[in-house]
């Protein structure tokens, strides 16, 4: 079946966690039925880091991402989940983190930035009770931080931020009757800008 194809070569470059030290970072990727991943590695985890001793006080992992997609559909476009694990004073490994950001749509090199965040307990009773037995919030199912279905009711609280970097190659967007050009992605960006502002009114 004919389609488009989105290749990926980029890195988990850093994370700035003020306050905690020797953490480590999980990843995934994630993408629609219309979308099937053809070579490199569809998750992975990276190694610990310590706090860095310069000023910014980074955790540097430097840790490398390939992956390649086959499309039909720009529906279920691929994203990227991301999950930092640390340890907390009983030495239980405990999340610190999640993030998700979407794969760059343009050909180039893109370095995002990913805010991160950590579920939160419904009650003070639980939040005491979690942090004695070393039994944090966490989610089961990854991907279901790519999705829109039930995050609403889901509490949490912004811990963080990861620094991520995408090389992205783009094939027979155009034959497939598809424009993903800068020029196109920055026309969308001004109308969605313009659109929020006239909204506003």
């Amino acid at each position: 079946m004919a389609g488009f194809l989105l290749s990926v070569i980029g890195e988990i470059e850093s994370a700035d966690f003020p306050g905690y030290d020797n953490i480590y970072c999980k990843y995934c990727f994630t993408c629609g039925t219309d979308w099937d991943i053809t070579s490199g590695l569809e998750e992975g985890i990276s190694q610990v880091a310590k706090r860095s001793d310069n000023g910014d006080e980074l955790f540097i992992w430097n840790f490398p991402i390939e992956i390649s997609f086959k499309g039909t559909n720009p529906y279920g476009w691929p994203q990227l989940i991301l999950s930092v694990f640390g340890l907390d004073v009983f030495g239980n490994d405990v999340v610190r983190g999640y993030g998700v950001c979407h794969v760059p749509m343009t050909a180039g090199k893109w370095k995002k930035s990913v805010p991160m965040f950590v579920p939160e307990s419904s009650s003070f009773l639980q939040k005491i009770t979690s942090w004695l037995t070393g039994r944090r919030p966490e989610f089961i199912d990854l991907r279901v931080l790519a999705q829109g279905e039930g995050r609403e009711v889901t509490r949490v609280r912004s811990q963080g931020k990861v620094y991520t970097t995408f090389n992205v190659m783009t094939k027979d967007f155009v034959s497939q009757g598809l424009d993903n050009s800068q020029h196109s992605n920055q026309m969308t960006q001004d109308l969605s800008r313009l659109y929020n502002t006239l909204t506003l009114y």
